[in-house]
């Protein structure tokens, strides 16, 4: 049984987020995301401008008289596999939400943009390992089921390995999907399977993290936790030292993560759980959209 306060969530994000879909995301994940190539639909008689070469020339030598050409369209339909971090530290948040909220809600618009678009929606939830697998079909109850998942799923640990999640989907998916993995990707050694995953799938890392991850208020004294690991730490918030040092840090490891993901040519959009993730998510639809 969901417990009606699980519920409660998913319908209020159902309402919540469909306004944004059908005025925002809706065409811009059409234009963002276009099918796998086109498919034959039928023949009909040239016409005047057509592209010679789209004649069929069996067609036309047995009728006769008549020049026919092939009609194509776009093949729309794919899957869009959510692959979402749901380890220990998607528990933080100091402002808004907490990160692994944020991820929710960025997955429900999506995946009803996927179902408007009438693509299959997969789920995939791992800490260091594989939690949960829903394999990709359409319509909305199905989506509703993955929203319910990621607010209800109670991972067996609290630790992340990511590489395993990308193996997993690497061994999974058969036919070329599109690859969103949510993760504030404070992990290490996934390089080479998300290389891979990248030349056989369209992938995207969509990265979510806190403000207070980055910066620290100066409060003296404060004891921080892992909450993946457990270990704690005594901070001397007050100091300047140890303000300036974080800082470095943080715009180091901000570095570092642009040049790792742009090596390895995977797309990478940056949420913060303080700030709207509309714009971002649609200043990167625009911009793939243009890239194509």
């Amino acid at each position: 049984m969901v417990p009606r306060e699980i519920l409660r969530k998913v319908r209020q994000l159902e309402i919540r987020t469909k306004g944004i879909v059908s005025n925002l995301f809706g065409g811009e994940y059409h234009s963002a995301f276009k099918g796998r190539g086109m498919e034959f639909v039928e023949v009909r008689p040239y016409q005047f401008g057509d592209d010679i070469r789209t004649i069929d020339w069996n067609v036309s030598a047995r009728s006769g008289d008549e020049t026919y050409v092939k009609v194509f369209q776009e093949e729309r339909e794919q899957t869009l596999m959510l692959a979402v971090d749901i380890s220990g530290s998607g528990l933080f948040g100091s402002r808004q939400m907490f990160k692994k909220d944020l991820a929710a809600e960025v997955c429900a618009v999506l995946a009803f943009s996927a179902i408007q678009n009438n693509d299959k929606v997969g789920l995939l939830l791992f800490s260091d390992r594989v939690e949960l697998f829903v394999p990709p079909k359409k319509g909305r109850r199905h989506v509703l089921r993955i929203i319910r998942d990621l607010y209800a799923f109670q991972p067996v640990s609290s630790q992340t390995h990511i590489a395993v999640a990308l193996e997993h989907l690497l061994h999974t998916l058969r036919r070329r999907s599109i690859v969103l993995i949510l993760s504030d990707f404070l992990n290490e050694g996934y390089e080479r399977p998300l290389r891979i995953l990248g030349r056989r799938h369209d992938t995207i890392a969509i990265r979510i993290s806190d403000k207070r991850e980055e910066q620290l208020p100066a409060l003296g004294l404060l004891q921080v936790t892992d909450t993946e690991t457990g270990e704690t730490l005594v901070c001397d918030t007050g100091s300047k030292d140890f303000q300036k040092r974080l800082w470095t840090f943080v715009r180091n490891r901000d570095t570092a993560y642009a040049e790792r993901f742009r090596k390895m040519q995977v797309d990478l959009v940056a949420l913060n759980t303080d700030e709207s993730y509309i714009e971002p998510l649609s200043r990167y639809f625009r911009e793939r959209h243009r890239r194509r």
